[in-house]
């Protein structure tokens, strides 16, 4: 009655957040790679310069509302003492991931998810000739995992796109950007064939609307250029698709998607109309990738707003054609909106409808203000099934904490609650709702620089890196008690949660 005894346990990963080693193996700069730290209260900031040497720094990140650089300057990097950039050193994965996949290896894991540097492979995104130097470290962590029999799940594109692209084509809103993903795609298909089963094609591909600079290295985030980029983003993930059935057909790629359930705060049926809405504005871009089309309500949206999609002869019928193998999506908690927004409703945090986002009351937030909700992935397997009828896989559920490491480890009560809660709620979904479910990969693993917040100090993982905010520390690995529960875990399949 409950998982699958081939249930694929593991953790996840991101290499911008975790890889480092930004200026070794002739990798070129990502767009994550001009992204400075912050904190809970200070957003991070992209560097740029302008051709009269003018240089600075704006937060084109999550949680900000600007969208575009000052006219005329260009993403890079600033000799500043000023400024640091997580990304490029993170957590030394570039130098420690045989002794990472040792340690997950031995916690029962099933399978590893990270992503790949685009631009560790094409410095320039679009370069003739492979770098072969990333080829090799790709090739030698994926052969390490496979020495441990742990399945890879490789993200084409997690939060980074080629720096020389954003400066030049303005990131994905151009459509030079689709052929030079897919061949980046097919090369991958082609130099890991036998290592890799498993890809996922854009990670949390919704997030564009919240943070265009992060998803889709947009310097110029208009709405016209959002919803073009989505859409080329959407044209590359199905020739990505078409590329791997008929060249390495024993190959599946997934979309990944950013889900939480959506709460209407009143019994107001207004209250409830918007909670809809919300949702559907993240479920249109499951509709693209799982059923090939672009739902009525997003074409008339466009229609309202005057905005047009960029479709050349034949993208339409592609998108209908390659829809992903199956959905692959990061959950964390749910929100709660209203329609009634009185002084004593506090609000939490949120994008764009963030002013209608209220805090739930039934449910403990922690310091950065996370909701855990024991229901969330029991409601969004069912959300996703009733609506695709595909297999699914959960690859992001964690959460952040500001650890204390004491006595050489870390006594993680309060992750291993929440992991509790999160996978009895997966497998009630599995056991009473008949949910088909790929596996569970629990988000950050391994102590990584958090995304929103650029800083080490919101720790996810079940092994901690002696490292601060700066990039300071030993980087040596220590195992939290949430290691050895979730160790418990996976050796029975999911059935001592105790």
């Amino acid at each position: 009655m409950g998982f699958d005894k081939n249930f694929l346990w593991g953790g996840a990963t991101a290499a911008n957040q975790y890889e480092g080693g930004v200026f070794e193996g002739g990798a070129g700069l990502s767009t994550a790679d001009v992204m400075t730290n912050g904190s809970h209260t200070v957003r991070r900031q992209v560097t740029w310069k302008k051709e009269d040497g003018t240089t600075g720094s704006s937060p084109l990140c999550f949680g900000s509302d600007l969208r575009d650089l000052p006219a005329g300057a260009v993403p890079c990097l600033l000799d500043d003492a000023k400024y640091y950039y997580p990304s490029h050193i993170a957590s030394d994965f570039y130098h420690h991931y045989k002794e990472d996949i040792k340690l997950c290896a031995e916690e029962g894991f099933r399978c590893f998810r990270l992503s790949i540097k685009w631009s560790r492979l094409f410095p320039n995104g679009d370069d003739e000739k492979v770098n072969e130097a990333g080829v090799a470290f790709y090739r030698s962590v994926f052969e390490e995992c496979r020495k441990y029999g742990i399945e890879p799940l490789v993200t084409l594109s997690h939060y980074e796109t080629p720096l020389a692209l954003a400066a030049k084509y303005n990131g994905w809103a151009s459509r030079h950007l689709v052929d030079a993903f897919v061949r980046y795609a097919r090369t991958c298909f082609d130099a890991f064939d036998g290592l890799v089963k498993y890809y996922l094609t854009f990670n949390e591909i919704n997030c564009i609307d919240a943070a265009p600079y992060v998803t889709a290295g947009l310097i110029h985030g208009s709405e016209q250029n959002v919803a073009a980029a989505a859409f080329h983003q959407f044209l590359a993930s199905s020739l990505t698709v078409k590329a791997a059935h008929e060249e390495h057909p024993d190959l599946k790629i997934g979309m990944m998607l950013a889900f939480g359930p959506v709460y209407g705060y009143t019994s107001d049926p207004a209250d409830q109309l918007l909670a809809k809405q919300m949702e559907d504005e993240t479920l249109f871009y499951s509709d693209v990738q799982m059923m090939g089309r672009y739902p009525k309500y997003k074409l008339k949206e466009y229609e309202r707003k005057g905005i047009m999609l960029p479709v050349e002869k034949g993208d339409l019928e592609t998108i209908a054609k390659y829809p992903c193998d199956f959905l692959s999506f990061s959950c964390y908690g749910s929100s709660v909106v209203t329609t009634h927004m009185e002084d004593d409703l506090k609000k939490g945090e949120g994008n764009g409808a963030a002013s209608r986002r209220v805090a739930n009351p039934y449910l403990s937030t922690n310091a950065w203000g996370w909701a855990t909700d024991p229901q969330c992935l029991r409601i969004a397997l069912n959300t996703f099934y009733n609506r695709y009828h595909c297999d699914l896989w959960c690859v992001e559920n964690g959460i952040g904490w500001n650890d204390k490491f004491e006595d050489g480890t870390v006594h993680d009560s309060y992750r291993i609650d929440y992991m509790r809660a999160n996978i009895q709620s997966m497998r009630d979904a599995v056991e009473y709702d008949g949910i088909p479910l790929m596996g569970y990969l629990y988000w950050g693993c391994v102590d990584m620089v958090s995304n929103g917040e650029g800083e080490m100090a919101k720790r996810y993982g079940q092994i901690y890196v002696d490292a601060d905010n700066y990039g300071q520390g030993s980087m040596k690995r220590s195992l939290k008690d949430s290691y050895y529960w979730y160790q418990k875990c996976i050796a029975s399949n999911g059935e001592d949660l105790k």
